[in-house]
């Protein structure tokens, strides 16, 4: 495990989220509600990005695409490919359920580090 310097801490304001490349992988990371998370930017699906995934009440993100969710603390699966209707069942079998890879993520020095093991 490696920690690597990310962003500065004002560069994620209340809401938002950027990626970052650490190595071989593409890391998203997020204020949500005053809280930094940092998760894969794939779904463990398809491999479709995260980036403009909704954020549930209670704190998962939601793969635009098939509506996979994800809590962003652990990474567990609290919906598998729910969308299309009818079609999701097939999308399921794709692939086989998988939590998101989580990071810990710390701040120090007004930058944002994130510890991120190479695949």
């Amino acid at each position: 495990m490696s920690w690597t310097k990310v962003l500065a801490v004002e560069a994620l304001s209340p809401g938002a989220r950027q990626v970052v490349k650490v190595g071989n992988r593409k890391i998203l990371v997020l204020n949500h509600e005053n809280q930094l998370y940092a998760v894969d930017n794939n779904c463990p699906h398809l491999k479709l990005p995260l980036k403009n995934g909704k954020i549930t009440e209670s704190g998962a993100i939601v793969c635009t695409f098939h509506r996979s969710a994800f809590d962003l603390r652990t990474g567990e699966v609290q919906g598998w490919c729910a969308w299309p209707p009818g079609v999701g069942k097939v999308l399921s079998l794709v692939s086989q359920q998988k939590a998101l890879p989580v990071f810990p993520i710390r701040v120090e020095e007004g930058s944002i580090w994130v510890d991120v093991q190479e695949e």
